[in-house]
């Protein structure tokens, strides 16, 4: 989300000092120079692909080099930046502040994208020229529209994911009464739900389990670079396994429901629980492979991007996938998720009977490579873009 109030001042201030000096009277965190934002340029191929404006853990950007696995297409990922994200890759990238306040780039940006792409896959429901005036995200795309771009919509997770639905049919839902922020995700889910109905365009999902909200909509699963995670010693040879958990955002993660039990067990000297935060995403593979069991989420019933990076290293990764999820997989790819099932309740159980079976628990991390090797490595992700894309990959793409 970008942060609280920027947006609510964007129109008044835009109207009233002209942009070279509201560039620079901005607060510092928020100063950008107009003259040096980029804008995104369409690549020379008769498939013009544009995809933003989120890039939630560098998704836009891996999404977009799948697509160049299809013949004739060129793509381009763009995003705002807020000043938290990890470093990820992305073609475009301007600061948020520009994209809130910015009438030249939103101008150059709109001029970019409706004139010169082909195809369009808007991210989370977000307004994709920045915030332009009070233009609505739906006016944005009927714009689009109009110019004879085609588009799609795609749903990363809270933008589409219905507290209310979730939580009917997850016991462990983060997303209860006394959580200031359900009632906060419920009028984005519904609105956005809303505005997709309303819009009637293909819709893409990244996770299996947000079929539940969008019953129509396509997996367009998540991208990993399997060998920029691989390497490292093979888990669970140490007397003593090294346990870590790294979330995004502890309430969604479930680790209050396994951090308790963790602590026990670390106290035991059963294991060594490593809890991080804010780690950034060049660090990631290092921690990973230096751990034998990744702790992935336990309230969501999913599994998405964090849980495939730890597949890709070749840890054990425990986690809550709910069984219509798993059965997806199944059922679409002929593969098993190689991640062990355990509640939140139940981890410390779990953990007890990996450490105890260390052969057995080797044995079900050596199915994550190639299960994400195969799912998530951008071919299946390049198919699920083709029928929109108007285009099918070759064998060897």
């Amino acid at each position: 989300m970008l942060p609280r109030g920027l947006t609510a001042v964007a129109g008044r201030l835009t109207r009233l000092v002209p942009e070279p000096l509201l560039a620079r009277i901005l607060p510092g965190r928020l100063r950008y120079d107009p003259a040096s934002l980029a804008v995104a340029v369409p690549p020379e191929t008769p498939i013009r692909l544009f995809v933003g404006p989120v890039n939630f853990a560098g998704q836009g950007w891996q999404w977009a080099r799948a697509a160049e696995r299809l013949p004739g297409v060129g793509a381009v990922s763009m995003a705002y930046r807020i000043g938290t994200e990890f470093g990820y890759p992305v073609d475009v990238e301007v600061p948020a502040s520009a994209y809130v306040f910015s009438k030249s780039w939103q101008r150059a940006q709109r001029e970019a994208v409706t004139g010169g792409f082909s195809h369009v896959i808007v991210e989370a429901e977000r307004h994709l020229f920045g915030r332009v005036y009070d233009q609505t995200v739906e006016q944005q795309v009927r714009e689009l529209l109009a110019s004879d771009v085609r588009v799609a919509m795609l749903s990363h997770g809270s933008d589409l994911r219905l507290p209310s639905r979730h939580a009917a049919t997850h016991p462990d839902s983060p997303f209860q009464p006394d959580w200031d922020q359900t009632a906060v995700f419920e009028r984005q889910a519904a609105d956005n739900l809303a505005l997709l109905e309303r819009l009637g365009l293909p819709v893409f999902v990244s996770t299996l389990g947000l079929l539940s909200d969008m019953p129509s909509a396509d997996w367009l699963p998540v991208v990993i670079d399997v060998e920029a995670w691989s390497g490292g010693e093979p888990p669970m040879l140490r007397a003593r396994p090294v346990v870590a958990h790294a979330p995004s955002n502890g309430r969604i993660k479930g680790s209050d429901l396994i951090d308790p039990a963790l602590s026990r067990l670390h106290g035991e000297g059963l294991i060594e629980y490593r809890r991080v935060t804010g780690v950034p995403a060049a660090e990631m593979p290092e921690l990973y492979r230096s751990a034998d069991i990744v702790l992935d989420q336990f309230r969501l019933g999913d599994y998405g991007v964090a849980a495939c990076e730890a597949l890709a290293a070749g840890r054990v990764v425990v986690g809550h996938v709910a069984d219509p999820v798993r059965s997806a997989v199944s059922a679409r790819t002929g593969l098993e998720l190689p991640v062990v099932e355990s509640a939140g309740a139940d981890v410390e159980r779990v953990l007890r009977r990996l450490v105890a079976d260390p052969d057995g628990a080797r044995a079900v991390a050596a199915r994550g490579p190639a299960f994400v090797r195969e799912v998530h490595d951008g071919r299946f992700s390049a198919d699920a873009m083709s029928r929109f894309l108007g285009t099918v990959r070759d064998d060897d793409g």
